[in-house]
């Protein structure tokens, strides 16, 4: 006998459908699965042997050969189990007509026949949409991931049997369906807001221009000035996150297992923070299977590289791609991915290495050499890379003890919104471009145009401070964005001014 069943199998962040051919022939009762399975596979069959018969069905008397097809494609994890136990109990009961044909099947299984939750579920459910399944059945607990998919029948079940009586006919169970625009909508809060703190007006004013045009920002300041208090609240001035936005991100959150039935949804920018020990693969994904980084799950939101000259520096120059290309590119034995990093560089580090250098209460302990070298570790093309350079000064007393409040983040990602509405209705012909830091060179020649005292200012401080032809790109593109948020169709004097300001600490002065 056999029996046809449908699933798919994740590669990257997407997925490929999978065709599971079980067939029950002549011999002694054992299993083989083929079909590139890796270790968590093979051992399925266990647990599949198991669960069925604890479930209450019979377990088939002959040899069970199980075919994952496409035959080259290698299949990870443990989300076939619920596939390959319907095929086995597929030989006792007779399904409804044509249900294994149109509804794909996912799920782990426990030897009691629970049905476990798996990873990828949102890039399963998207893959069996595109290739024309009517339905799906996921474990319960992935439900409501799965159900951001629109298109598809979604069914939730907890156990084996469960699954048996729907593709019976006999569970008279409905689709799963949840509110979409409601559960968005309540996901999208923050706990966190930019009124809680106190001073920096001046580096607030650094990092609004900075969301407003996507700009990289490096924030310089000694320990406990409020450089990751500021970072931790840069995603509430940012726009709010899109529904397409939204699911892309939970889908690159969910192949990583950072998605669980607590937390099946992001809606807010995710905000990520890897210590300085970081490894490469761990920054920019790897491992022998391709996996997801610290770029990609910042993809749509920020990461926050504090103390910056504490990573090693190969870990940070892999970071030029992503930071130009908005993707990264990971080429390991197993093959070639793509994976998204559209990202908002944030990154913060002392002036020296005891941190105290140019501090007028605390005395800096390191010699001009120390300093120096402590800063070289930051290399001149990635400097480059990051648009603005803010310090950021210690909190006066009378600052820290105000009982006013700061400026809300509501009132910030107006203004950041308003920007942001200039640069897509600018960059209608290029769809591309989404923002001013985005800018390649051509665009920045036409939409970056300079007046004669705009241009000699430009001049002045290119050749007193010795800032390299990308920074020169960068500095227009910053005074770009400070002209839309001024609502000016021109770039002027002062927005050139101010772009400039945040261009001191430039490789050259550092020396």
């Amino acid at each position: 006998m056999f029996v046809r069943l449908h699933a798919a199998a994740l590669v990257g962040i997407d997925a490929i459908p999978v065709e599971i051919e079980v067939n029950e022939g002549k011999g002694d009762p054992k299993m083989i699965i083929v079909g590139l399975p890796d270790a968590a596979v093979r051992e399925s069959r266990d647990r599949v042997w198991t669960a069925v018969g604890n479930s209450g069905f019979r377990r088939p008397k002959g040899r069970i050969t199980v075919n994952l097809a496409p035959a080259d494609l290698k299949k990870e994890g443990p989300s076939f189990d619920l596939a390959i136990a319907l095929g086995l109990v597929a030989f006792q009961d007779e399904f409804k007509e044509g249900a294994l044909d149109k509804t794909a099947i996912f799920g782990e299984l426990a030897l009691n026949g629970h049905v476990r939750p798996v990873k990828g579920i949102l890039s399963l459910v998207q893959s069996a949409r595109e290739t024309g399944h009517r339905a799906v059945i996921v474990p319960a607990d992935n439900v409501a991931e799965a159900c951001l998919i629109d298109g598809i029948h979604i069914f939730g079940v907890n156990t084996l049997e469960e699954a048996t009586l729907l593709l019976l006919g006999d569970s008279g169970t409905l689709p799963e369906s949840i509110d979409r625009e409601a559960h968005f909508a309540a996901a999208r809060g923050y706990d966190i807001d930019f009124s809680e703190v106190k001073g920096q007006a001046h580096v607030k004013r650094a990092i609004e221009v900075a969301v407003a045009g996507s700009h990289n920002i490096l924030m310089i300041g000694p320990p406990g000035t409020g450089k990751s208090m500021l970072a931790k609240r840069i995603a509430t001035i940012m726009p709010q996150m899109s529904e397409a936005e939204a699911i892309s991100t939970t889908k690159i959150h969910s192949v990583a297992g950072l998605v669980d039935c607590r937390s099946h949804f992001i809606a807010t920018r995710p905000f990520r923070s890897p210590h300085h020990t970081i490894s490469d693969a761990g920054l920019l994904g790897g491992s022998n299977i391709p996996r997801p980084g610290e770029v990609s799950l910042a993809h749509h939101g920020i990461l926050f590289l504090d103390e910056l000259p504490e990573f090693r520096r190969s870990t940070l120059e892999v970071m030029r791609q992503p930071l130009e290309d908005g993707k990264v590119t990971i080429s390991r034995a197993a093959g070639t991915m793509t994976f998204p990093a559209d990202f908002m560089l944030v990154a913060a580090m002392n002036p020296c290495a005891c941190g105290y250098f140019g501090d007028p209460k605390r005395e800096c302990r390191c010699s001009p050499s120390q300093i120096a070298k402590y800063r070289q570790r930051i290399s001149g093309p990635l400097l480059d890379r990051i648009d603005l350079h803010i310090e950021v000064p210690a909190v006066e007393y009378r600052e820290l003890s105000s009982a006013a409040d700061g400026e809300p983040s509501a009132a910030i990602r107006q203004r950041v919104e308003r920007a942001r509405e200039i640069q897509a209705n600018r960059f209608t012909s290029h769809p591309q471009v989404l923002t001013n830091a985005a800018m390649a060179p051509k665009l920045v020649r036409i939409h970056c145009a300079l007046d004669p005292e705009s241009s000699g200012i430009l001049e002045q401080a290119m050749d007193q401070l010795n800032f390299s032809a990308r920074a020169h790109d960068r500095i227009l593109k910053v005074a770009r964005t400070l002209a839309d948020l001024a609502g000016e169709t021109n770039i002027r004097a002062n927005h050139v001014l101010e772009a400039v300001q945040y261009r001191t600490l430039d490789r050259d002065l550092w020396t």
